[in-house]
């Protein structure tokens, strides 16, 4: 059969993304030789296939063995324990707090390169390895809690058996936060926590979306007489016998249906608190913190990989006496999503690199606390809409489950959705400015030196003015969150020395001209060749 596009695989995910190359530059040659091995995992037919298998094999509930005893395991596919195996191989489930010099100062950076490569393959198995990774900014208000378990946290194995941690390789760790009647407003959360000795409590309620229930512990919120409170709650006891965690059913879901997500029972289970008793939102939040970052970088890496799959196939296919990719009208679309897709791959790597940087510079500091909501907000709102596009330049043969695209483009919504939706973000925004003008003020500042030119003062005064809005109408906040996250992209894209990428983004993005899809560019920029930059061909 002639005019169809060869297999999207044999690629190197790390190699053939510029994006990722440039912002990798100073890293050591052992993370960089770290990089390639897993972007030919990542691009090769086995890696792509296991994608596939695992949500096309979902995940069963077992509630109740033979004997009609409680079970309450879920079972997963192969395919699913081969990709545990490969995340927690590359240490994507804690490598920010192995001492180590591979990645020595740059962490986060590193990490989130090796998620976003992960993500291309496969999202659903990253759920566990960003929460066990942040767990550990949760447990360290829990210093014997953190000792007790680091090691098993840290550990290079995959170890899915159900047993007690101290007979384990190694350990997941997941949360269970909202409750049926309040989703995102945990304060009106109803599990409650009772103490009984040596600093264990009694736990009781429900929760009512607890994702990967397979994780051998979970950061829990419950209420106690002095409010609500962070827990750790093993899913196994140190005797072998289950806690009293029981799993009602796995939720149905639109994607992410690799990954088993349950609604659970807690039937005088036992836990350790984590921090004060009554600050368990702030404790939890530093776990959240971290995830919202991962969500950023999950949404920038299925944007990529959707995208740099759509360039694949329009070098290969004809239509209309021409490749797809020379089509004038192709050849703007594509153009135009590799901007925002360019642009999100850099401000997630950015995040990160202010993850790296906040605990010596007041200044990253404040990127981390101002931008996190900002940029998780932006990179998921974009990612449904790239990846549809994205999948309808494949036609028919995008939107057929045997391929990827209809795969990621069910995936698109979650991360929107994760760790707080849009509304939450702004709401985390609004709390920013009203606590403190000077964390706006020092990112504006960065953000104006990195843009540079005649527009950063322009778009700087349009950020200041849509900040003092919001702080009079929280209802105006989405126009502030977006300005925020464009200006803070056309600035990275800028700092990095992205050439025409930068300059058609800046022009396009920040000019305040309405655009509801792709395709906009004009003849004034040279979409073939921000195309052949951002997606080379391979």
């Amino acid at each position: 059969m002639t005019n169809q596009s060869p297999s999207y695989s044999g690629f190197n995910a790390y190699d053939n993304d510029p994006l990722l190359k440039l912002v990798s530059v100073s890293m050591s040659n052992e993370a960089k030789n770290g990089f390639k091995k897993l972007g030919a995992w990542a691009g090769s037919a086995d890696a792509i296939k296991l994608g596939a298998l695992a949500n096309q094999n979902p995940p069963v509930l077992h509630t109740h063995d033979a004997k009609g005893e409680r079970l309450d395991q879920v079972e997963y596919h192969p395919a699913w324990h081969a990709l545990m195996r490969k995340g927690v191989d590359t240490g994507l489930h804690c490598s920010i707090w192995r001492e180590d010099n591979v990645d020595k100062g740059h962490r986060n950076l590193a990490r989130a390169i090796r998620m976003f490569i992960s993500g291309g393959v496969e999202s659903g198995h990253l759920c566990p390895m960003s929460m066990t990774n942040a767990s550990v900014g949760a447990l360290v208000a829990n210093q014997n809690l953190l000792s007790e378990w680091q090691d098993k946290i840290l550990s290079p194995s995959y170890d899915p058996s159900h047993k007690p941690v101290a007979d384990k390789r190694g350990v997941t760790l997941g949360m269970a936060m909202t409750e049926r009647q309040g989703g995102s407003d945990v304060r009106s959360l109803q599990t409650v926590a009772s103490p009984l000795q040596d600093g264990i409590w009694r736990l009781n309620g429900s929760k009512w979306f607890v994702s990967a229930p397979m994780c051998d512990a979970f950061l829990v919120l419950a209420k106690t007489e002095n409010g609500v409170s962070c827990f750790m709650m093993p899913r196994i006891l140190p005797d072998g016998e289950a806690n009293g965690m029981r799993i009602q059913r796995l939720k149905d879901k639109l994607g992410n249906r690799s990954n088993a997500s349950s609604e659970i029972e807690l039937h005088d289970a036992l836990a350790y608190l984590v921090g004060e008793e009554g600050k368990g939102i702030p404790t939890i939040m530093e776990m959240v913190t971290l995830t919202r970052l991962d969500c950023s970088v999950f949404s920038g890496g299925l944007m990529h990989t959707s995208l740099a799959e759509a360039v694949h196939h329009t070098r290969h296919r004809s239509a209309f006496g021409k490749k797809l990719l020379d089509q004038p009208l192709m050849e703007r679309v594509l153009a135009d999503m590799s901007l925002d897709a360019v642009a999100a791959s850099a401000l997630t790597m950015r995040l990160a690199t202010a993850f790296d940087r906040s605990n010596a510079n007041p200044q990253e500091a404040a990127y981390v606390r101002l931008m996190t909501p900002v940029i998780k907000y932006w990179t998921c709102k974009i990612a449904p809409a790239l990846v549809g596009e994205a999948l309808e330049c494949l036609g028919g043969n995008g939107y057929v489950e045997t391929g990827n695209l209809s795969r990621h483009y069910r995936e698109a919504p979650l991360n929107g959705i994760w760790e707080g939706a849009g509304n939450i973000m702004c709401l985390d925004l609004i709390r920013v400015l009203s606590k403190s003008r000077n964390i706006l003020d020092a990112v504006l500042d960065g953000l104006q030196e990195d843009l540079g030119g005649e527009n950063a003062s322009k778009a700087i005064d349009v950020i200041r003015t849509a900040a003092k809005m919001t702080i009079e109408d929280p209802g105006s906040a989405r126009i502030l969150i977006e300005q925020l996250a464009l200006t803070a992209a056309a600035a990275e894209l800028t700092r990095l020395g992205a050439g025409q990428t930068a300059q058609a983004f800046i022009e396009t993005r920040l000019g305040g001209l309405w655009r509801n899809t792709y395709g906009m560019l004009d003849t004034r920029y040279n979409s073939k060749a921000i195309i052949e930059k951002n997606f080379p061909a391979w």
